[in-house]
Parts: structure tokens; C-alpha cells; sequence
């Protein structure tokens, strides 16, 4: 399910309504946590957290007119989505979130290659992702990114 959205605040207004305090929250938690220098944006359809041209002219190399991805949040049919690009590409990150998440939430973590699904939303670890998003500085995901997934 894509919602309907040109710009940040459509996509927000376009959350469900019995969404709508968990997913802010959640978008809160990003915004007061991720490194200086990620902009916020409409990215894929979803609410993203990119590495803008002014600070990698290369963009992303799928498409180099497009800012370097990042982090992602999603409204879906039957969840909210985290998509963290750190994780799917740093395995020291992916494990220390693996181990953390269960001090953190009692439902089984939920997760793709970098998708983490937050079935119940009243259990989702706001703390946890607050320390997820500090882990990868803006300069840091750059060079993890030419290193690891830059073809």
C-alpha cells in the first residue's frame, strides 16, 4: 500500500488515523536522533532520510539524479516500516540491533534485508531506534556505501 503524497506533510496527513500518534512518534524519534546533514524528504513513495546532492553530487547510483538513500518510514497495508539502509549494509550493525532489539520490545523482531515491520505499533522501541539512528554518521554512511553497495 503506497499512500497518496507529493510532499512530507501530504503523506503524513494521509496516514490512518489510528496510525497516526505511533507513526509521528516514530518520524519524531528519526528527526531528533539521525546525524546533522540527512534531509528529510519524499523518497520511493515513503518519508525518507537522504544524503542530499550538496554533500554527494553522485547520488544514488540507480538512479545518480536521485540523493543517496538512507533511512526510510512507511505506512504499509498491515504494518509500520522502518527501512535502514545501515543495517542492510554494515553486519556489525545488523548484529548489534539483533541482540539489542529483544532488551527492547517482546514481540519477535520482524525483518527483511533492511525493512524492520512494527506489526503492533503500540510495542514499537522508540528507544532503540533513537540509538539505531545515531550509530551512522552522514560522512559514515558515504563511505559505507561506496565500499559495500556502489557498483
Amino acid at each position: 500500500m503506497q499512500l497518496k503524497a507529493s510532499n512530507v506533510e501530504e503523506y503524513l496527513a494521509a496516514v490512518p488515523e489510528e496510525r497516526q500518534v505511533y507513526f509521528n512518534k516514530l518520524r519524531d524519534t528519526v528527526l531528533k536522533n539521525i546525524p546533522k546533514g540527512f534531509e528529510e524528504t519524499l523518497s520511493y513513495g515513503m518519508i525518507g532520510y537522504v544524503v542530499p546532492h550538496s554533500k554527494y553530487p553522485a547520488g544514488y547510483h540507480c538512479d545518480p539524479k536521485l540523493p543517496l538513500p538512507f533511512v526510510n518510514l512507511a505506512s504499509q497495508k498491515n504494518f509500520i516500516a522502518l527501512y535502514h539502509s545501515g543495517i542492510y549494509a554494515d553486519p556489525d550493525l545488523m548484529a548489534w540491533f539483533v541482540a539489542e532489539y529483544p532488551k527492547h520490545c517482546s514481540r519477535k523482531l520482524d525483518m527483511g534485508k533492511s525493512c524492520v515491520r512494527f506489526k503492533k505499533m503500540e510495542e514499537i522501541p522508540y528507544e532503540l531506534i533513537a540509538q539505531l539512528m545515531k550509530k551512522v554518521k552522514l560522512k559514515d554512511w558515504i563511505a559505507l556505501y561506496e565500499k559495500n553497495i556502489k557498483r
